[in-house]
């Protein structure tokens, strides 16, 4: 590991904004987010109190809960933390150079209504109660082109089926890629178990879907990946929808059918893995 990527995962060790695999959460996040803006510093976690359920028919003073899964730098978590003081915020990744930057930012800007947990996407459901978690951010995540890695890419039913059991009732999930075939699959997905298609649009910078009643101003935030020159060449996709139904395992083999049929266009995540340079064709 290289001094720079030791230097920071020092460092994170020592935010109170990062946690690192951390134990014993489910139900206590509104009770750290309130020890966190309050500067209660350092933050035991084994004495946090476990709060009611997310749920507004308890009318608890429990704020929001928005994660940001696989969030990289954290743009979207900060990015959504300044725009909404009164949620909170979470990015999840295992990498803990890029969790780094935006923790880091965070502390600088004096932001308490974001952390940052590194752990696997597939652990997150050890961290979050039953209906803790109002919303669920993907932005630019790995698109998984091979067939063989469909079950990876993180609007598979598979994961689905792991955020529905921390989500509110009909939680909603927002993706965000310029990979035109995770955009394809997703929206097959949604689809074929019947799930609630809020929005969609394979443009979402377009004059038509900024201008239409649709256009969220959530969607303007932008990432570090998505600022470069990879990632303006593609048109940028976006889908809105609600995990409000069962996903039958049985209809796993019939969407694994389906997708089989699927062209499969590079995008930039494709390129980085195969050392192609962006501009190149």
């Amino acid at each position: 590991m290289g001094q720079k990527k030791l230097i920071k995962f020092a460092a994170i060790k020592q935010y109170e904004n990062v946690l690192e695999y951390p134990q014993g959460m489910p139900g206590k996040w509104n009770a750290y987010f309130e020890k966190l803006s309050l500067g209660d510093y350092p933050i035991s976690l084994d004495s946090l109190e476990i709060s009611a359920s997310n749920n507004p028919k308890n009318n608890n003073s429990n704020k929001p809960l928005t994660l940001e899964l696989a969030c990289g730098r954290g743009e979207y978590a900060l990015g959504l933390a300044r725009l909404f003081p009164e949620q909170n915020f979470l990015g999840l990744d295992i990498k803990g150079n890029r969790i780094w930057k935006g923790a880091s930012i965070a502390n600088k800007e004096a932001i308490k209504n974001v952390a940052f947990v590194r752990t696997q996407i597939e652990q997150s459901i050890q961290y979050f109660a039953k209906e803790e978690v109002d919303e669920i951010w993907i932005t630019f995540p790995d698109p998984q082109l091979r067939l063989s890695k469909a079950k990876k890419r993180l609007t598979h039913p598979q994961f689905l089926r792991l955020y529905q059991q921390f989500l509110q009732p009909g939680g909603i999930v927002h993706l965000k890629t310029d990979s035109p075939n995770l955009y394809l699959f997703t929206k097959t997905v949604i689809e074929l178990y019947g799930l609630t298609l809020i929005t969609g649009t394979d443009d979402v910078y377009g004059t038509t879907f900024m201008q239409s009643d649709k256009w969220d101003e959530r969607c303007a935030i932008k990432t570090y990946y998505e600022g470069l020159n990879i990632a303006s060449s593609n048109r940028i996709h976006y889908i809105q929808f609600k995990i409000d139904k069962v996903l039958p395992v049985a209809k796993d083999e019939t969407l694994k059918e389906m997708i089989a049929a699927f062209e499969v266009t590079e995008t930039h995540d494709a390129k980085r893995e195969r050392g192609i340079k962006a501009n190149e064709n």
